[in-house]
């Protein structure tokens, strides 16, 4: 029987754990699947899934998973039904790639909310509320390992990122991460003012899974129309100052900032959970 890559076919699920919000996160998500499949002319079959308020979480058919960001706490959210049926589904997928071969192994990014579940899920490290919410455009510095991570190739060190969470992931288990095979790709920027532990920012969970604390799917007009947003601008000049606002605004028009990370994260995942040939930039 054909492959799905001979006969230039793909199915794609994404887990929607907005609950409902108003979000740019799915749009963007939908923007970047739609538009890598459609330069390499593949037949796409793309579904999303309402977790949160429905319940609703993919079966073991598709080829590969984003699971999106979204409110509220990480922590709060434990023992819920959504939960349940989320991990459920999550140990489906560890279940499939445990005991397939190589070609038929499944592809999962977690982003932002979904890091931080699968942190606390795997117990990797301390899934705590931050002093301050993060919110803007931040350098991410890149460790080792992330160097070294196919889906980083192509971004410099530091790279930016759009940062949108009052929660985060400290105090990771070096121990428990080696001996799930598991590395930290990347670490919150270097703050020497602050007493505060650096947060990890991007983890390789196994071979198959990968997250970031940041979001990777954000593009320059959304990100625009949140800075302009009264209450995202306040939350911004509240804990940066006014001028570290004007300068997220103008780093938006900058191709080497998040723009060079919308157009390299993703596309570099579905990349490499396709293993389709990469294309020039």
């Amino acid at each position: 029987m054909n492959s799905w890559r001979e006969q230039r076919k793909i199915r794609i699920a994404v887990l929607d754990l907005y609950e409902g919000q108003a979000n740019q996160g799915m749009r963007c998500i939908r923007e970047i699947i739609h538009d890598w499949c459609r330069e390499r002319e593949l037949d796409l079959f793309y579904k999303e899934f309402d977790v949160r308020q429905h319940l609703s979480v993919p079966d073991t058919s598709f080829d590969l998973y984003i699971s999106s960001g979204g409110p509220g706490s990480p922590l709060e959210s434990e023992g819920s039904e959504w939960e349940a049926a989320y991990f459920k589904w999550l140990g489906e997928i560890e279940d499939w790639n445990a005991n397939s071969e190589e070609p038929s192994k499944k592809h999962v990014f977690f982003i932002c909310h979904s890091f931080q579940l699968i942190c606390r899920h795997y117990a990797i490290g301390n899934v705590c509320k931050r002093k301050s919410t993060a919110f803007g455009v931040f350098p991410v510095h890149m460790l080792d390992d992330g160097i070294d991570e196919p889906v980083f190739e192509g971004l410099h060190d530091p790279f930016y990122t759009v940062d949108s969470r009052d929660y985060q992931v400290i105090e990771p288990d070096i121990s428990k991460l080696r001996k799930m095979g598991a590395s930290i790709l990347a670490i919150e920027k270097n703050r020497p003012h602050v007493p505060y532990e650096r947060a990890v920012m991007a983890i390789r969970f196994t071979d198959y899974f990968i997250g970031t604390q940041f979001h990777p799917e954000a593009d320059a007009s959304g990100m625009h129309m949140y800075l302009m947003r009264e209450d995202k601008k306040q939350t911004v000049i509240e804990n940066h100052g006014a001028a570290k606002w004007q300068s997220m605004v103008e780093q938006l028009q900058d191709p080497g900032k998040i723009l060079a990370t919308y157009k390299t994260v993703l596309p570099n995942f579905l990349q490499l959970a396709t293993r389709e040939p990469v294309m020039a930039r």
